[in-house]
Formats: structure tokens, C-alpha cells, sequence
């Protein structure tokens, strides 16, 4: 099956759910008026798109009626494609043009953010890249099992101290071995939640720091691992998580087994943070770029 039909078998959920409830919404319509605007606005909000992101939606689809002359409530779904598809904008793909390059996994714990790791990095090395985990998630009984299993699966080198130890240290030995072993990507894994908040982000920044010395001029990716089942709370997460460290693009798991898969144009459009990858299935390969022209086709389409 090909990457767009794992996206669109992935976004099912969220496209009969969604755009069930846009369409029927435009099938009660015989023109366009204010009360039509105030009832899209509310199913798009019911649709985990959020607030401010709805609102904003109506009001760019406001202006494209009046500008265009529409008056067929059947038209507004082609200009909600437009609209969303501008939010969207531009893919951003992951950086790793240096050798190494650093890719820091973040996020709370229960977003799969382990199983992600695992196929992130049966990806790169399917793309010929030398991969090495480091398994900075000291602090959570068996985390350090979970990952070598997913490392063993995906074929590639794990570094480990044992449980409870200094996860910034194991970022260090990592960082260090990828340079003596020459290796392409290092692929951090990080704590998702320490006794208290102040912890674990004083913990990320840290981590954050040696990462930034040691790998001085080499591109450094920070993804928070965010579940889509949990809609708008995800966007409150990466609000908390971006005052720590830097987010440079953001990782949507669990995108097939949710109706909430709005929440990519709510992320797009209120954090102003790339969307980067998405996952679409429990198996190693359900790992893909996320690619905003697929998304809203296979929304719309």
C-alpha cells in the first residue's frame, strides 16, 4: 500500500466524522447567510479544530463569498479546502544534512512516543542512514527494555546506562560514539514526566544544552511526540513543552485510531509549529512525512 493510501485509510475516522458533519451541514443550506457561518464555525470547533482556528477559518471564508459573488452553499467546500490548505502551508521535512545530525524526541508519557522511535528509526535506516538511539527515558520502569526491543527490531545501536541514572549523560556518551563511529543520525529519547512539571522541564533543558555543545554546527531536530486521540489537549502540551525547548516540528501519533485529526490545522495555525511526521498504524513501517497537500485531499476527496 502506498503512502497516500495508508494516510487516507489512517484519516478515515476523522473524514467521516468531519466532513460527514460539514456536508450535512451544507445540504440543510439553500444560500449562504450569516446563520450558516455561525453553524460551520461550531462544527468545526466540535471537530477539534479549535477556537481561534475556527474562527478564523469563517471569517477568510466570509471574505472569499463576498469576494467571489458565491452563493451556493455547495461551493463552500472547495473554499474550505483553500482556506486549510493555506494554513497548512509549506511541508517542512526533517533536517539531517549533518553527520551526525540529532533528532530529540520529546513529550508526556502515553503518546507513543517509544514506539515512534523505534520506527523513526527503521526509516532512516531503510534511507541508508547510520542510526544510534540514546535512551535518555532513565526515569520510567522498563523504558530502556521497551526501546532496545523497537531498536533490535528496527536493526539499529542503542546507548544505555541503567535505570534511574543521569539522562543527560546518556545523551553525552551517545553524542560522543556517533562521532567516533561515524554514525548519521542519533536519535534521542527523553523522560515524559519526572515527581513534577519544573522537573522534567528543567531536565529537557539540560538535555538540551549538552545537545547543543556537543553537536555545536550539526542540525539538531527537537519533535514533541503529541497523541491525536487527545485533540485539543495536544495543543495545550506543545504550548507547556515549546517553553522548555525550542520545538522545531511536531510528531502526530495514533492518527488512525481518532476522528480528531482536525487538531493538524489547529497545530498548524495557532502554534505556527510544522507538522513533520505522522503515524498511521501499529506496525514498524506506519511511520510517514507528513505531506499537507495529501492531508486535505484525502479529507476532501
Amino acid at each position: 500500500m502506498g503512502l497516500f493510501e495508508k494516510l487516507k485509510n489512517g484519516l478515515k475516522k476523522t473524514k467521516d466524522s468531519m466532513m460527514g458533519k460539514i456536508e450535512r451541514l451544507l445540504n440543510s443550506f439553500t444560500k449562504i447567510d450569516e446563520e450558516l457561518f455561525e453553524e460551520l464555525e461550531d462544527t468545526l470547533i466540535t471537530s477539534d479544530i479549535g477556537v481561534n482556528t475556527s474562527v478564523r477559518i469563517c471569517d477568510k471564508l466570509r471574505e472569499k463569498v463576498k469576494e467571489n459573488g458565491i452563493k451556493d452553499p455547495a461551493e463552500i467546500k472547495k473554499l474550505l479546502k483553500d482556506i486549510i490548505s493555506e494554513m497548512l502551508g509549506e511541508d517542512t521535512p526533517l533536517d539531517i544534512s549533518t553527520t551526525p545530525s540529532v533528532i530529540l524526541v520529546i513529550g508526556v508519557n502515553g503518546v507513543g512516543k517509544t514506539t515512534t522511535i523505534g520506527k523513526l528509526s527503521n526509516k532512516l535506516k531503510n534511507d541508508g542512514k547510520k542510526v544510534l538511539v540514546a535512551a535518555a527515558d532513565t526515569f520510567r520502569a522498563a523504558a530502556i527494555d521497551q526501546l532496545e526491543v523497537w531498536c533490535n527490531r528496527a536493526g539499529v545501536d542503542i546507548i544505555k546506562h541503567k535505570e534511574g541514572s543521569d539522562p543527560a549523560a546518556v545523551v553525552f556518551d551517545a553524542l560522543q560514539a556517533a562521532k567516533s563511529r561515524n554514525i548519521d543520525v542519533v536519535i534521542c529519547d527523553t523522560a515524559g514526566r519526572l515527581h513534577n512539571k519544573k522537573n522534567l522541564m528543567d531536565e529537557l533543558k539540560k538535555i538540551s544544552r549538552i545537545v547543543h555543545q556537543q553537536a555545536e554546527n550539526c542540525a539538531i531536530e527537537v519533535l514533541l511526540a503529541l497523541d491525536a486521540t487527545t485533540g485539543q489537549n495536544a495543543v495545550n502540551q506543545a504550548k507547556q513543552f515549546n517553553d522548555a525547548a525550542d520545538i522545531t516540528g511536531i510528531i502526530l501519533t495514533k492518527l488512525d485510531g481518532t476522528a480528531k485529526g482536525g487538531i493538524i490545522i489547529s497545530i498548524a495555525d495557532d502554534l505556527k509549529i510544522p507538522v513533520k511526521l505522522v503515524t498511521v498504524g501499529e506496525q514498524i513501517d506506519d511511520l510517514q512525512p507528513f505531506v499537507a497537500k495529501d492531508f486535505v485531499n484525502a479529507l476532501f476527496e
